[in-house]
């Protein structure tokens, strides 16, 4: 089984810096590996698209690069995705929707073994043995080996609801617990203020947080558009950004580089009409007529 670059840097007290994809066209993987920037790439799953040879195969690139692959999956599908996933290849789960101690609980028992070898601090699951790739199908499953590798396996939850925050202490204290992502859209959503994301309670909620995760020795991760906002997140003691999604990467491109092509053709416009080409004869070049290719 592979070595786990995410798991490596959290254990090493190492700053990691990811990014996001919602397409599942491993090529990106590869690109994004090229540039030698990134500890992981996050599959935000949730939103996206894909079936199961998908997964696979984003598994396959992330061994390539040889880079963790994280995936991020919504509340109904804990067990199901993060099991296939992890049998794909990717070593971290972002579980969403964590409202409750229960919540916190059923994620961490959808990536750990159902076995007394597992690591204490991190956590004993439900997870039996499988025929996937993670196991090279039919050669290690069902072996301690087996058991370490689920052990290694960054598990990261999301603090979106106001539930969540409201017992974050309790939360934050279930076993297996890696990383801790705030997410102001959906906290937002979830207390009436919709889209308010420099609202003072959004604000609140967010510090109590990071300040929370940090206290309890777990590794707070923020997400930006743009590295040039990571600067107050610093100076609380962040070391773990994702930046960056494929969609909104070319969104942006094509709204901006878009938006200079048609000005530039406002401001030049052509100064004649191109006169029409000429008629082309029924004939080709060796005086036969030509075939209807259409």
């Amino acid at each position: 089984m592979s070595r786990n670059p995410l798991r490596d840097c959290l254990d090493a007290g190492k700053p990691t810096v990811g990014t996001h994809i919602l397409s599942a066209w491993p090529t990106l993987v590869e690109l994004i590996g090229h540039s030698k920037q990134y500890d992981y790439v996050e599959f935000t799953a949730e939103y996206a698209p894909f079936t199961m040879h998908d997964l696979d195969n984003l598994g396959r690139a992330f061994e390539l690069m040889n880079m963790s692959g994280m995936i991020k999956i919504e509340q109904t599908q804990y067990t199901h995705q993060a099991m296939r996933a992890i049998g794909a290849g990717f070593q971290s789960v972002l579980f969403a929707d964590i409202r409750s101690v229960e919540d916190a609980k059923a994620a961490v028992d959808a990536v750990r073994a159902e076995t007394t070898m597992a690591k204490g601090a991190r956590g004993r699951g439900r997870l039996g043995v499988g025929m996937r790739r993670d196991v090279g199908t039919v050669r290690t499953g069902g072996t301690p080996a087996y058991v370490d590798a689920l052990n290694e396996v960054v598990i990261a939850i999301m603090v979106e609801k106001k539930s969540c925050v409201d017992d974050l202490d309790r939360i934050l204290s279930v076993p297996g617990i890696d990383m801790v992502q705030f997410g102001a859209s959906d906290f937002s959503m979830s207390i009436g203020k919709t889209g308010q994301y420099g609202d003072a309670e959004v604000l609140a909620a967010e510090t109590k947080t990071i300040k929370m995760a940090l206290k309890k020795g777990l590794h707070p991760r923020v997400e930006l558009r743009d590295p040039a906002q990571a600067g107050r997140y610093l100076d609380m003691g962040v070391k773990h950004f994702c930046i960056g999604w494929d969609v909104r990467i070319l969104a942006d491109w094509w709204d901006t580089q878009g938006a200079v092509m048609r000005n530039l053709l406002k401001a030049k416009p052509g100064k004649a009409a191109a006169k029409p080409a000429p008629k082309a004869s029924a004939k080709g070049a060796n005086g036969k007529a030509r075939g209807n290719y259409a």
